[in-house]
Parts: C-alpha cells; structure tokens; sequence
C-alpha cells in the first residue's frame, strides 16, 4: 500500500471515528447502560423540573375517542379469586375451621400469633364428640376486602377475625352471612404515632394541629384498614367539616396499617397510624415515636359466617377453636409478639354498621373537600410489559377509571424509548373519559424503558395544570414493572420531585416487577406503592382510586 492509499485509509477511519462520536453524543444521553444513567446530569447536580424536561423529546398523540360505560360500577365484581390470598396454615381435619384473619395475626415473626396458634391446635389431635378430627386454617386477608367477600358472597370462610369490630358490623349491616362470635380473641389498641417528645398527650391535640397544618401526619385508607376507619368515624363524630379540614392537610394514605409501618418509618412523618402491637415490635417506630390511643379498641373480635348452615359437629368444632385460641398458653404467646397490653385503655365510642355503612359513603364524597384533583397516569409500554402485563395495565385503567370522579383533572403519558402524551389534562367529564379510553385501548407494548423521562412528563404537566388551578391537590400514578433502562435515572430526577412534592403511586405489574425500585420513588413524596399481579391488580386499582380520586 502506498502513502496515498494509506493516507485515504487514515482519513476515512478519522471521519468514521467523528462520525461515530457524534452519533454516541448525541444518542448517549438517551440510553442508560447498566453502570448508571446516560444523562448527563453532573455529579450532585440537583436539576430542576425545566431543566430536566428540556432535554427530553416528547410527542403528543393525535385524539382518539373510545366507548365509555356510564353504568354505576358494581365494587364487588372486581374481587379477585381468593387463591390470591393463599392459606397461610391448612388443616387436613375431619372438619376443617377456614379463619379470615387481618394481617398482623398471619403474617411473618411477631405478625404470626394466629399461624402460630393454628399450627399448635392442628399438632394437638382435637376431635368433636363423636370422634372426627378437627383441624384450623388460617387465611391473611386485609379487614375490608375480607368484608367485601363476605357481604358479596363470593366466598366465605367459618369465621372471620378483623382487627376491631367496624368492617364486621358494616358487613352485618350490608347483608352478610354472619354475626359476632366473641367479643375477643386477643386485645390491641389503634393509635397516633407522634414524633418523640413532641408533647402530645391525647389524639384531640394531635388531630386539632393537623387541621391547623402544624404537623404533617398519615393515615390508612379506611375501605380497606381497620385503623383507617376508626379514625374517620373518630372524626365523623363531631361533624363532617372535623373530618374535612383535617383530610386537607394530609400528604399520605396508605393501604394497609403494615403499608403505612413499612413506607413511613423512615421518620419523615411528624405523625401517622398504627396499632400498638406493631409498634411496640418495631424499634425504630419506637425510637422516632410515641404511641397515643384512640377509637374503639382492637380486640380482634370473630364473626361466624353462615351459622345457620353449619351441622352441629361443625359448630362444635367452630367453638374448639375459639376456646384454643382464648386459653392461657396461646394467649402467652400473643402477650410475648405484642399483643394484650394497654388493657387498661376503654373504648369512648361504640359505631354501628349503619354508621359505618354512612361514613365510608361521606368519605368517597367529602374527602377532597370540594379542592380540584389533578392527577397524570403514566404507561409502562416497553416490550417487557407485552403479554399478560399489558392486557392487565389496559384492563386495570378501563374499570379504574370507574371509580374516578367527574370534578378532577385527568391525563395520561405512554412511554417505551420515547415519551408520548396520550391525553393532555383536562376536567373528566364525558369526553375527557372517551379520549382516556380510547388512549387506553391504543396502548401496545414495544421498545426500551424510559420510565423517569415520562415521570417528568407528567410532573411538567401536572404543574402546568396547577397554574390554572393553584389550590388543587396533585398525584402522578405510575403504572409499570419497574425496570428502567433509557433516559434520566431515579437518582437524576429525585430533587426536583422532591420539590414538586407531587406524590407518585406505583402499581407494578407481574410476578417480576421490581418492587423495590418502585417503592423508591413512591417514598419520595410518601406514597402508596401497589405490587399486585394479574389476579388482583384491578380491584386493588379500585380501591387506590377510590380512596384517592
């Protein structure tokens, strides 16, 4: 090869080198590679919400209409199968006693006292008079949603253990199959959880400086905890405006009692919910807090279900596991995961399930009390979320959107590679449902994950809604199963969310959804993250929406 053919060789190389840099310039800062974000955000640099937006090519979708139902929605026909809340303890008895039961009693260490118990009954050979074995199981199933199944009769168990007496008299009072059983099997209180030494004597004190905006506090969304609707009849006693201006002021309901231990123990919190016996367990809430008493007590009272359709030796065997559950060894071991304290504590009110029935009916009314709702959906519709995900997305938003009111402000972002904003915000009537349908319908899983550029969509849109509506309260739902790989990282984005103090509730879909980076960014701002597959996301969408929108 000669000089000048050598030459040419270089020079080619040198412009397909530029070339190629160029194309990395330019395309780098859309692709994450898996040591980090392909922003080029600097290191420790908090950008801004315009700043981050600037940077980001977004498309807008062209309208497209999609048939809406106006029929009202029946809350039930959501309920997934109950296989998706397995047994958490089986009994293999003769005769087998089937025990709803909420989560503090079924779950893992000192939320284990009823498997525990369950455990040692089914090892014990118990029979009924006439000799037939009789065995427990156990199934963990959230107070409300147990409520739910019961009242709709899509199953029922023998007995059913809520936390305190207020879902089973609303299910009484709604046309369940059952009836109290025993005022008690093991004694709890609900409580204020309020920053230690910060002087709080009483809940009234606490509650009168939420209302005040002096603290910030969160609580359990009341159609599906215990805890939670204690507190709104708590407040519903002296008037709906009592419950009201103290619903304006709150940044954070949760779904479960555990839900609200697990995402709000970092301490950001000045006060939240809880029950004592998962305070009391949990060192660091016990450290950062101090408990106050409030509402009816948690006596985890049991309701039998269809007694009227039991033969005599299944109420036998009914009655052998509530006296096993109530003797002294197994009361011991409820003493030793927390439970049976504050016994000195009485309850100062009593509700009946028509009062209940009527307060979980203000509540969907009143709680935004008459404040706008601004709130963007946002669409994972990368190709790992083609197939069952997917279908189980687009399903979740078409009943979801149900349950959604007519007076907010709704719009929806769709991201794969790209980001692409399906429906810009607008008020929720008749059309505005049409065009999210029809957004809903158009939805196909394809590409890469660039979840925290649509994030910032969202946030950008939110925002600009609010200038038209400064009062309004604001939400973005993510709905995804949480893997990112294009575009801004979470750390790129955390600062100007945090600023926004614009709440983001995760819903992640499959059975592979990284919970763990969605609860990250739900925790931003305290909120809820749902991880559900496919067999309950919808009804689980259903009672976030309600308690939200």
């Amino acid at each position: 090869m000669d000089k000048r053919t050598k030459g040419i060789v270089v020079v080619g190389v040198l412009v397909i080198i530029a070339m190629i840099a160029v194309v990395i310039g330019i395309v780098g800062r859309r692709v994450t590679n898996i040591i980090g974000s392909g922003n080029d955000v600097p290191s420790g640099k908090v950008m801004t919400l315009d700043e981050l937006y600037a940077d980001i090519d977004v498309s807008e979708a062209v309208p497209v209409r999609g048939t809406v139902t106006l029929d009202t929605p029946d809350l039930y026909e959501e309920l997934p199968e109950i296989d998706k809340y397995p047994l958490a303890v089986e009994g293999q008895g003769d005769i087998d006693v089937e025990i709803f039961t909420s989560g503090e009693k079924a779950g893992k260490d000192n939320d284990s006292w009823l498997i525990d118990v369950a455990d040692n009954f089914n090892g014990s050979g118990v029979k009924t008079a006439d000799g037939k074995s009789v065995s427990m199981s156990v199934r963990s199933v959230p107070s409300g949603t147990a409520a739910d199944y019961i009242i709709s009769g899509k199953y029922l168990p023998d007995l059913y253990t809520p936390s305190n007496t207020l879902f089973g008299e609303y299910a009484i009072s709604n046309n369940g199959s059952l009836e109290l059983y025993a005022d008690r099997l093991v004694g709890n209180t609900a409580g204020i959880l309020v920053k230690k030494d910060s002087g709080y004597k009483n809940a009234t004190d606490v509650i009168k400086d939420v209302q005040d905006n002096k603290i910030t506090m969160g609580y359990t969304n009341p159609q599906t905890s215990a805890t939670g609707l204690n507190l709104l009849l708590t407040l519903l006693q002296d008037g709906d405006d009592n419950f009201t201006k103290f619903n304006s002021n709150i940044p954070y309901v949760a779904y479960t009692t555990q839900q609200m231990r697990d995402s709000a123990s970092n301490g950001t919190l000045d006060a939240m919910l809880s029950e004592y016996q998962a305070y009391i367990n949990d060192s660091n809430l016990v450290s950062m807090y101090d408990f106050i008493a409030f509402g009816v007590r948690h006596d985890n009272p049991v309701y039998i279900c269809d007694k009227e359709g039991k033969s005599a030796a299944e109420l036998e065997a009914v009655q052998l596991v509530v006296d096993y559950c109530k003797s002294g060894d197994m009361q011991a071991i409820a003493a030793k995961k927390g439970f049976n304290a504050n016994d000195d504590y009485v309850s100062a009110e009593k509700f009946s399930g028509a009062q209940v029935t009527q307060g979980l009916k203000t509540y969907k009314k009143i709680k935004d009390n008459g404040r706008d709702i601004i709130a963007v959906f946002v669409a994972d519709c990368s190709g790992s979320m083609d197939g069952d995900p997917m279908n189980q997305l687009k399903s979740s938003l078409t009943n979801g959107a149900q349950y959604i009111n007519d007076n907010n402000y709704i719009g929806m972002v769709s991201y794969a590679s790209d980001v692409t904003v399906e429906v810009p915000v607008a008020q929720f009537d008749l059309n505005q449902r049409s065009y999210f349908q029809g957004a809903v319908n158009n939805l196909i899983a394809s590409g890469g994950t660039a979840s925290y550029d649509a994030v910032v969509v969202a946030m950008k849109m939110i925002t600009d809604a609010k200038v038209q509506h400064p009062d309004a309260k604001c939400m973005l739902f993510l709905l995804s199963d949480g893997y990112a790989n294009i575009g801004y990282s979470i750390d790129d984005i955390t600062g100007a969310l945090r600023d926004s103090g614009i709440p983001v509730y995760t819903i992640g879909y499959g059975s592979d959804a990284d919970s763990d980076e969605l609860a990250k960014i739900s925790g931003v701002n305290e909120a809820t993250t749902i991880n559900a597959d496919s067999d309950d996301i919808v009804y689980k969408i259903k009672s976030l929406f309600n308690s939200q929108l």
